[in-house]
């Protein structure tokens, strides 16, 4: 499972995608299981657990890296048709293959469901976190495992940008707008890729000013070099060939990987245990942090090319550093922290988790883009990380044109327009400028066909205004082109410049609304020349990308996802079935010898242990793998022996303080029953036959009490009961119905008090209105009764 943070107000996800030690897959038999869990089968079923399948997406299986990382994989990689990665596992009892797309929207559709779970909301939008050296085919392809999720993914962000982010938004003092901005570094060396960026921060705003990265190193480098040591050394010392055994090479990988984190925080000899290793040989090591640094020096020395690059790239001084901020897990390595405080002259901060920047970074960018969560206003301008050139064909001399549209560290999101002259369709192909700097082998983005170009009425060439962009996702596109034709009757447009001619249109992080260029006068045509009216006619546009999933492949992966996700669904159900069951086996049968034992008899409590065993035995036996009805039948037909005995003791436990509960009703009742006899002053102004009814039924309710416990004292409580708790509720709500209603009357208002009654009681205070409206005269003086004699609403 990859790190997940949640704001609740938005129902959002965010996702740092490759947070390596989480990110598995395990399919099985029956279903898949992912994250921790799926890390967990990693001894038992490691040829179909994935993991570290993240640098996959986007490449060929012929691609060097894919060639290169297979032999280390216990996990079978296969070639696709369309000649991209794919992987080989067993699911559901056939061999399958699944893309990378496809294994990656597991993890998605994990994660997803994590968060509707803790969110109690659906969720569909989501933001995810991608390494910032990710080609426009790697970002292409991350984007299409959202679709088969069924996610909405808002936007890819750059982990490094992610994690400025996370640093600045919070920051009270930053400069203003108007004022220098404040330059901090941030350095992330995580499992398996290292990642360096200079952001520039002013009051509301970040702009990422150069990135720099390895992509090759990370802290699994400094665990297969543990591997590789202790390979040759239990080859010497205990004659195995670890290399072999993929189990054994999967347990040393855990056990070095433990190892390195705890040299980062001791210096003396730290052992290696391993029991059973192989051959039933238990195998030991020992290393320290010395001979680690030792062991690792080639890689270590890797860490200053990105940060000398970035540094170059920004044309900033180390003064002009405000400060080094590191995340990552290999960050922790006293050696590489060293590192980069030498480098910069300064100390490493490290006031970022580490392992949860990015996860945060993205969160807050899902709160930024969010319409009901309110945060901070802070604008993020990301970086280009590799120059794009565009390439048609021309009537030059080499029969190419070429223009450079996004140079390196460009700022993104980005739009330009792009003016060519043309008489017919023609093809625009888009490529990475720098292949030596490329981390992907391919330097194609893909082949844009303009379609519908005509040339104007007078046979010229006809001007074509192309919009590129770069979005808000990294990747780049042939967003729109539209066909400029000049007006019959109007001026010629002098401008026949047959090279592009660039045009800003967009600027910053404006991902959701673009503002749509108006035209302009030509530049050529000088100040002085009147406008040239124009119609504009919109283009097709056919677009051929490199490496891209087919729609109706895509589709065809949603629908088999949904189907997976019901498969995980039944057998989880199935699952939780069985455990029920089992369960209810262990409990009943600890009850039997402890709190339940009384409450049976030696004849039925052995019949029923003797059951109990029987279906423990059946659980793990031909009841292993059963239907999901089976197991609720099951256990209808164990509660159907044990429920009596449950109810024993429940009854038994609850029965006394039901007859408590009713004595005190009772009391209560014929208290107020005496005191209306004794001419109490609360109770005179109830009816007498009432009272009476009152008192029956008191004298009925106790007798029944009495009779029902004296019977209950007779049995033994292994015995059904003569009266349940719920006879003892039922027959207190009857003497409340009966009793309440009369006992707990309010005394009537003053003024509808009856002649008689004032009579009776004595409550003459002064004359009193009579039926011929003689009597007391309005506004005149009127003596209250005595507190606590009547009460007045």
């Amino acid at each position: 499972m990859c790190g997940i943070l949640y704001f609740t107000h938005a129902y959002f996800l965010c996702i740092y995608l490759f947070w390596f030690p989480r990110a598995w897959v395990s399919l099985a038999s029956k279903n898949r299981t992912i994250g921790n869990a799926a890390k967990g089968q990693i001894i038992t079923n490691f040829k179909n657990t994935v993991h570290g399948f993240k640098k996959f997406h986007g490449r060929a299986f012929d691609d060097p890296y894919v060639q290169g990382e297979k032999p280390k994989l216990p996990y079978s990689l296969h070639k696709l048709a369309s000649g991209n990665t794919g992987i080989k596992v067993r699911y559901l009892d056939e061999d399958k293959v699944f893309t990378i797309e496809q294994v990656t929207a597991m993890l998605l559709t994990k994660l997803k469901e994590t968060s509707e779970s803790a969110l109690k909301k659906p969720v569909v939008d989501c933001v995810i976190s991608v390494p910032s050296f990710f080609t426009d085919a790697e970002r292409r392809s991350v984007m299409d495992a959202t679709q088969i999720a069924g996610l909405n993914c808002l936007r890819l962000i750059n982990d490094t940008t992610a994690v400025a982010l996370a640093y600045g938004i919070y920051k009270q003092d930053l400069p203003t707008p108007e004022e220098k901005p404040r330059n901090v570094v941030f350095v992330d060396l995580g499992h398996s890729s290292f990642q360096v960026s200079i952001s520039a921060f002013n009051k509301g705003k970040l702009k990422v000013l150069a990135t720099a990265f390895d992509p090759y190193l990370g802290g699994r480098n400094f665990d297969e070099a543990l591997v590789d040591n202790f390979c040759e050394e239990f080859k010497a010392r205990y004659k195995l060939n670890v290399r072999e055994n993929p189990r054994a090479i999967l347990r040393l990988s855990q056990e070095c990987e433990k190892l390195k984190k705890l040299m980062s925080a001791n210096c003396s000899d730290l052992p290696i245990n391993i029991e059973c290793f192989m051959n039933d040989i238990d195998v030991t090591g020992k290393m320290n942090r010395v001979q680690f640094e030792e062991l690792c020096a080639p890689f270590l020395m890797r860490v200053e090319a990105p940060l000398k690059a970035v540094m170059e790239q920004s044309k900033l001084s180390r003064d002009e550093i405000y400060a080094v901020e590191v995340v990552g897990g290999a960050t922790r390595i006293p050696s590489i922290k060293e590192r980069i405080s030498k480098f910069f002259g300064k100390d490493v901060s490290t006031t970022l988790n580490a392992d949860e920047a990015v996860a945060r970074g993205c969160a807050l960018q899902c709160a930024i883009m969010s319409p009901a969560f309110k945060v901070r206003e802070f604008s993020i301008t990301d970086v280009v990380p590799f120059p794009i050139t565009l390439r048609w064909k021309s009537p030059t001399e080499d029969g190419v044109g070429e223009c450079e549209v996004y140079s390196k560290n460009h700022a993104a999101p980005f739009s330009k327009v792009i003016t060519f002259h043309k008489k017919e369709p023609f093809d625009l192909e888009a490529f990475y400028s720098l292949p030596q700097e490329l981390p992907y082998p391919d330097i194609r983005i893909g082949r844009f066909s303009v379609q519908n170009v005509v040339p104007q009425p007078d046979g010229e060439s006809s001007k074509v205004k192309v919009k590129v962009r770069v979005n808000v996702h990294g990747i780049f596109s042939v967003s729109s082109a539209s066909l400029i034709e000049k007006q019959k009757g109007e001026g010629e447009d002098v401008q026949m410049d047959m090279e592009p001619t660039l045009e800003l249109i967009y600027l910053f992080n404006l991902p959701t609304k673009e503002r749509v260029p108006g035209e302009k006068q030509d530049p050529a045509a000088g100040g002085s020349k009147p406008k040239v009216k124009v119609k504009s006619t919109d283009l097709p546009i056919l677009a051929n990308i490199i490496r891209q999933l087919d729609r109706g492949v895509l589709n065809d992966f949603v629908e088999y996802e949904s189907q997976m996700i019901v498969q995980d669904k039944l057998e989880k159900e199935r699952n939780d079935a069985k455990n029920a069951v089992e369960e209810y086996v262990y409990d009943l049968r600890d009850k039997l010898c402890g709190i339940y034992e009384k409450y049976t008899t030696e004849e039925d409590s052995n019949r029923l242990t003797m059951m109990l065993e029987d279906t423990e035995n059946w659980l793990y036996e031909e009841g292993e793998d059963q239907d999901k009805q089976v197991y609720v039948d099951k256990l209808e037909d164990l509660k159907s022996f044990g429920q009596p005995i449950q109810d024993k003791h429940r009854e038994q436990e609850d029965r006394p303080r039901a007859f408590e509960e009713m004595g005190k009703k009772i009391q209560l009742y014929m208290k107020a029953v005496e005191l209306y006899k004794q001419k109490d002053e609360r109770y005179q102004h109830l009816n007498t036959e009432e009272m009476s009814n009152v008192e029956k039924c008191v004298n009925e309710s106790m007798g029944w009490m009495n009779s029902k416990m004296n019977a209950q004292s007779q049995l033994t409580i292994a015995q059904d009961p003569v009266v349940k708790v719920a006879d003892i509720i039922s027959k207190i709500q009857e003497l409340d119905e009966v009793c309440n209603p009369v006992v707990n009357r309010p005394k009537p208002k003053a003024e509808d008090v009856s002649e008689e009654n004032y009579k009776s009681n004595g409550a003459h205070n002064g004359p009193r209105q009579g039926a011929d409206g003689k009597g007391e005269a309005k506004g005149s003086n009127q003596t209250k009764p005595p507190s606590g004699e009547m009460e007045i609403d």
